[in-house]
């Protein structure tokens, strides 16, 4: 509870629909019961945009993805709110600025990195199936929100100015730590933090700082400067979700201290117990076994990933990228392999494209999901609808539906890079070698052509009854 600790206004009216989560805040697996099944709500941390996301950004982004398409399947597409923000102020887009564009002003420079990096991270996720949020706020837009929210601070008690900054005072919340479990008194001068001499407390954390002439910045009332990083989910999610909404996520390493920071600031400034019901992280990414870094060159962008032959010596595309996140566990570390990779594209390859339908998915499928979005047994459900689509119109649509749930498909071809007359000219060249009763020479061409991905299909013309072959990709 916060020091001006009021419980929330909002009251519990949502129902239970199955749906069970592993809540951070309570260490424990929870009922989901959001406040109304009219307005499900929920907000994950966004990129930074100083530079291309890497692969590690890419699983929390598909992780909330599927989870937002769970929620709107249980609660209606029209009754849930998904907000991901975008950090476009920044003291790593600062320097970024300064590094790529030193000879414009600097508003200009941190502009052009931000639009170029903002439409590469949507472009990226695109290809990767996830949906666009209800709301992407961008920081800059919300200044004056911040602004408001510190000086309620400030005046409540919460925070205080000292050495050209406005800080946040961590001893002013009772339960402070209660997302991490940190107990402020590990936070000792001296022990774990550097303690600067204009801090009351070595925890204390930052939420309004001058700027020079040369950095970005707003007027307010304690100078012209720019907000801290945790003050902007604060101030981006109350304004889209309310003062308490039911689902915050974002990766482990969030927790401590962008998330136990926020929790500090809302619940301080709005006089709530809360500031989300219910808090989900995803676990660590890998690859290969190791820590991803650049001085262990396995540092990979979702860009190079799609686009460069970096990892495994090919491009690899976004419907494989998405499957091999979801065959682990969200909460478990994940291993980026290229044999998890080749694992997740072999099953692709197997499945059939789905078709436009409203049925309902495969009641295990949404059992599987149900429980605390288990990716791992919802695809091996899916796996077997898969085959057992070709059986009937209605198992192919329950296996539709199944998908679209999950976000995954069969790998589409990039028609552009084939040569469609060359193939046209083979499969009519196996058409003549099969007039000719040349069996050896049309099955080696056909065999040519699905090594290639190409699948023909033979059959009769119904005017003229003369075989004719179409064709398709399978990739």
């Amino acid at each position: 509870m916060s020091a001006a600790g009021h419980a929330t206004s909002d009251a519990d009216t949502g129902t239970f629909k199955g749906l069970r989560v592993t809540n951070t805040l309570s260490r424990a697996k929870e009922d989901f019961v959001p406040i109304s099944d009219e307005n499900v709500r929920m907000y994950v941390c966004g990129p930074t945009v100083y530079d291309f996301a890497h692969i590690g950004n890419a699983r929390p982004v598909i992780v909330f993805d599927v989870l937002f398409r769970l929620l709107r399947h249980l609660y209606g597409t029209d009754h849930v709110t998904y907000a991901r923000n975008i950090t476009d102020v920044d003291d790593k887009i600062n320097a970024r600025a300064l590094r790529d564009h030193p000879d414009l002003p600097l508003n200009e420079a941190i502009a052009k990195v931000t639009e170029k990096t903002t439409n590469q991270f949507h472009a990226d996720i695109a290809r990767l199936g996830c949906l666009e949020p209800t709301h992407e706020p961008r920081a800059t837009a919300h200044i004056g929100g911040m602004v408001a929210m510190i000086e309620i601070l400030i005046d409540k008690g919460n925070a205080y100015v000292a050495g050209g900054e406005v800080l946040f005072d961590t001893t002013s919340m009772t339960d402070y730590g209660c997302l991490s479990k940190r107990n402020l008194d590990e936070q000792k001068a001296g022990a774990r933090i550097a303690v600067e001499a204009h801090k009351k407390n070595p925890g204390d954390f930052v939420l309004w700082k001058l700027s020079s002439d040369e950095e970005p910045g707003w007027e307010s009332p304690w100078g012209r400067g720019r907000p801290g990083w945790h003050i902007e989910c604060s101030v981006m999610s109350e304004h889209h979700l309310g003062k308490v909404f039911d689902i915050h996520g974002g990766g482990l390493d969030l927790i401590f201290p962008h998330h136990e920071n926020e929790i500090a600031q809302s619940c301080c400034a709005h006089g709530t117990q809360k500031m989300s019901n219910y808090w989900m992280h995803n676990g660590f990414l890998q690859v290969e076994g190791r820590k991803m870094s650049k001085s262990e060159g396995n540092f990979f962008t979702i860009h190079e990933l799609l686009d460069s032959e970096n990892f495994g010596g090919r491009k690899w595309p976004g419907e494989v990228l998405r499957l091999a996140m979801l065959m682990t566990h969200y909460r478990e570390p994940i291993d980026f392999s290229i044999k998890r990779l080749e694992e997740a594209e072999r099953l692709l390859a197997k499945w059939p494209e789905p078709v436009a339908t409203d049925a309902a998915p495969s009641e295990a499928f949404l059992e599987a999901l149900n429980d605390d979005l288990n990716t791992v047994a919802a695809v091996q459900v899916l796996h077997q609808l898969a085959g057992e689509a070709a059986q009937s119109a209605d198992k192919l649509a329950v296996y539709s539906a199944s998908a679209a749930v999950l976000g995954v498909r069969p790998v589409t071809a990039d028609m552009s890079a084939l040569d469609i007359a060359s193939i046209d000219a083979r499969v009519a060249e196996r058409l003549e070698q099969l007039k000719a009763k040349n069996w050896a020479e049309a099955d080696r061409i056909r065999d040519s052509l699905a090594a290639e991905g190409i699948v023909l299909k033979d059959g009769k013309d119904a005017q003229t009854g003369e075989r004719v072959t179409t064709w398709e990709v399978k990739r």
